[in-house]
């Protein structure tokens, strides 16, 4: 069971606990309670072993195919965190004996692990025990772990068995060659692994340090190794009220790493270096290390961008922490050729690739928040075209094709061909996502045209963001289609975001993407060819421009009907058959309708599964077609409850949107309902939902609901639109933008806003449908404009 009330003092709404204990709900917190710092990702898993747990450590970028019909994915590494420890010759597990005053949590300020309980054994002794653990975000490649234990009525005879365990596996799939293993000094374990594939070595070291009532010892240690694994075996007799703390230091380090890769590389050198690092470590001891650690946290993160929630629901303000932590803890700020994962690195699901989620759901933070960090993510994407012009190639076309799901950057396509059964003829379904949706492309373009206006950042735009523009939209020139009848360029076999509707033709979202993605790359080009002659001709856009221009005003863009102003999702949607979905609406768990119904007749059913028409609204609101009589407010208003209504929001991407496009439309209590279900989906009630990981999108939808949707901070066309609306619940919410490389702290209520501008450079804003200038600090009524819609 799940409870985030324990946090007092300085500590109120800064703990994720988990205060009962199961053997069989142990997914949920060792996915939502996951350390990371952006170069690897530890899942937190309990130290002594249970059937049903998955210990899962990934490091970013290590991607690996263990076998020829398989894809790349990250590999499991070696663990660090199962103790084996017996007491009194026997086993010991919370499912024997008795526990008493159990809790798991989570110090999200602190960033650090923690667990503590009593137990009596069966034989009726009675231990204190207290776990504690952190990823550091000081020293990247660092894991630091530390057991207390204390008898709180008998002699006991206490037994552990720690080391790295590398019999690990991804599901059953090995990633990794037998390695070698040795113990130096007779206490420092180091256990070399390389994958079987992309060569990749991982150097794992690992120390123990003991102490008995505050004094350090030298307890009997057998020193053993087996295939895959090394370890120390301790024994140690406790008296009652004796007191033995365990230290555990742990580093992993990888020949992928950043900082290799200027010299030139050697394992033995790595070896050395990385044992040298662990016995630095050794000599400060875990307290010292956290310290380090915590301070790291606070100085990069909670002093930089922390948002601040006054709400009646106090939930609220630990889920934005929620969001915040999770979104530091996926970021590889390390390094710019690694990107971030649909779980992020808290699981196996989706095998640590990269999605259009990042692009939409997760970037628009790390823009307005960390703009370096975000530059970083789209310079991931940079790399990856390469790969994307290599599935345009192979596809037929021209330009730059993005892959569905990416890996390392130049691995092209990874998406799985093969997925879950079909429940009416019993086989496997095939995965069309990797052909056939394409809207990624787009996607890409939009981000690099966020970012830009944003920061302004012209190094990046002559570097990557033109380049990436203009491949992308090579691909979609050449991937239209003539369609005689209508005299017009159509996208036909398409899946657009909503996944329930496959091989359907001219998409809106699609569409409407492929549209601005053309439209952006004439912009650009226009700009190039004003400003940056060299850089025009560079890019060889002559051609190329004359063929934008043509196929951006002869491509079918679907319009609202005249009768409801309804823009069809697609060709067919709006003539497929309507069922009760009342059923599905109310749903504890996602995708039920697949009990009822195979995809084949979901294709034709008028039921969506995420955001997709609205999607398209909310996006385009931000560009320069922002103006187009498609997308007006009646429009908006017309589509959010035709689509509403008939979105099942199966997956974890949808609900931030629609709350977002609630708030737009004046729907507060409904957007603050989508808001809370959005929080849900991985810090809810459901002990099962992030057994497979954390959802990254939704996460960051955390984040956009509050400042995208209640605060209604807005890119629109290079321009900043700021329009509070902040639900009845929230009293008030402070957080800090980066808007032109300038922090803006902004303080709102539902009668003012507060906006600062630190640096002193004046900074334009409308808000109301009124135009400001803020070059200190300005102050705003508020009561004038609650009902305003965004325009």
């Amino acid at each position: 069971m799940m409870n985030y009330s324990l946090g007092k003092g300085s500590y109120k709404d800064w703990l994720l606990a988990e205060t009962a204990f199961s053997a069989d709900a142990l997914g949920k917190s060792e996915a939502v309670m996951l350390l990371g710092n952006g170069y690897m990702g530890l899942r937190s898993d309990n130290e002594e072993p249970y059937l049903a747990e998955r210990r899962n450590l990934f490091i970013n970028g290590t991607f690996n195919k263990a076998e020829a019909n398989e894809v790349t994915e990250l590999p499991n590494a070696a663990n660090v965190t199962r103790l084996d420890i017996r007491v009194d010759g026997e086993r010991f597990s919370l499912e024997l004996g008795e526990t008493n005053d159990y809790i798991k949590q989570l110090n999200m300020k602190d960033a650090e692990l923690t667990r503590s309980f009593d137990w009596t054994s069966p034989k009726g002794k009675t231990l204190r025990f207290r776990f504690s653990r952190f990823v550091s975000f000081d020293e990247l490649h660092l894991i630091a772990m530390k057991m207390e234990v204390e008898s709180l009525s008998h002699d006991v005879a206490l037994s552990i068995d720690s080391g790295i365990n590398a019999q690990m596996t991804n599901s059953g799939v090995q990633h990794f060659k037998e390695g070698e293993r040795r113990i130096a000094d007779g206490r420092f374990i180091q256990l070399v692994q390389t994958t079987n594939e992309s060569a990749i070595d991982f150097v794992h070291n690992t120390v123990h340090a003991l102490k008995l009532n505050g004094e350090k010892i030298t307890a009997q240690a057998d020193k053993d190794m087996a295939r895959r694994k090394a370890w120390m075996s301790y024994d140690i007799e406790l008296r009652p009220h004796d007191h033995l703390v365990v230290e555990k230091l742990s580093t992993v380090h990888t020949s992928k790493d950043s900082d290799l890769n200027s010299g030139t590389y050697s394992l033995e050198q790595l070896r050395a270096e990385s044992l040298g690092q662990l016995k630095g470590h050794d000599v400060l001891g875990y307290d010292a290390l956290f310290e380090v650690h915590r301070r790291a946290w606070q100085q990069k993160v909670w002093g930089a961008y922390n948002v601040e929630v006054e709400s009646s629901e106090a939930v609220d303000q630990l889920a934005l922490r929620f969001s915040l932590y999770h979104l530091t803890a996926m970021m590889p700020a390390h390094d710019e050729q690694m990107g971030i994962g649909a779980k992020a690195l808290s699981g196996e699901g989706y095998k640590g690739h990269s999605f259009w989620d990042t692009e939409i759901f997760i970037l628009p933070f790390f823009i307005l928040s960390n703009p370096q960090a975000a530059k970083s993510l789209l310079t991931y994407r940079y790399h990856g075209l390469a790969g994307a012009r290599k599935k345009a190639q192979d596809n037929g076309y021209r330009g730059a094709m993005y892959p569905w799901e990416m890996a390392w950057p130049t691995d092209g396509e990874v998406t799985p061909v093969w997925g879950d059964i079909d429940i009416v003829t019993g086989e496997q379904t095939k995965i069309w996502s990797g052909f056939i949706e394409q809207h990624i492309s787009a996607d890409i373009a939009f981000a690099v045209y966020q970012y830009e206006n944003i920061t302004g950042d012209r190094q990046f735009m002559e570097r990557c963001g033109y380049e990436m523009v203009f491949e992308t939209a090579k691909f979609w020139a050449s991937r239209l289609e003539w369609n005689d009848a209508h005299r017009q360029y159509h996208i036909n076999h398409v899946i657009g975001p909503d996944e329930y509707k496959e091989h359907i033709n001219n998409n809106a979202f699609t569409n409407h993407m492929a549209y601005f993605n053309l439209k952006l790359a004439m912009r650009y080009a226009d700009k190039l060819s004003q400003e940056h002659t060299e850089l025009w001709e560079t890019f060889g856009l002559e051609a190329d421009y004359a063929d934008w221009r043509e196929k951006a005003e002869r491509l079918y863009l679907p319009e609202p009907r005249a009768e409801d102003l309804v823009i069809p999702q697609d060709d067919t949607y709006l003539q497929l058959t309507e069922i009760d979905l009342a059923k599905y609406k109310n749903q504890t768990k996602v995708r039920t309708i697949y009990r009822d119904y195979n995809a084949e007749q979901i294709n034709g059913i008028q039921v969506t599964k995420q955001a997709d028409t609205l999607l398209l609204f909310y996006l385009i609101d931000q560009t320069f077609l922002r103006g187009d009589r498609r997308f007006s407010e009646a429009a908006k208003k017309a589509n959010f409850r035709y689509y509403e209504a008939r979105t099942l929001h199966d997956s974890s991407l949808s609900l931030a949107t629609h709350a977002i496009m609630a708030s737009d439309i004046g729907e507060r209590e409904l957007a603050y309902k989508l808001f809370r279900q959005t929080c849900d989906i991985d810090m809810g009630p459901d002990m099962k939902t992030s057994d497979e990981g954390i959802h990254a999108a939704s996460i960051g939808g955390i984040w956009k609901s509050a400042v995208f949707g209640f605060a209604g901070v807005r890119l629109a066309d290079g321009k900043l639109r700021i329009n509070p609306r902040l639900p009845k619940n929230w009293q008030r919410l402070r957080f800090t933008v980066y808007w032109q490389g300038q922090p803006l702290q902004l303080d709102m209520t539902h009668e003012s806003m507060d906006i600062e501008a630190s640096a002193g450079r004046p900074v334009e804003f409308e808000t109301g449908g009124t135009v400001y200038t803020v070059d200190r600090r300005l102050n705003i009524p508020l009561n004038h404009q609650q009902s305003l819609s965004s325009t």
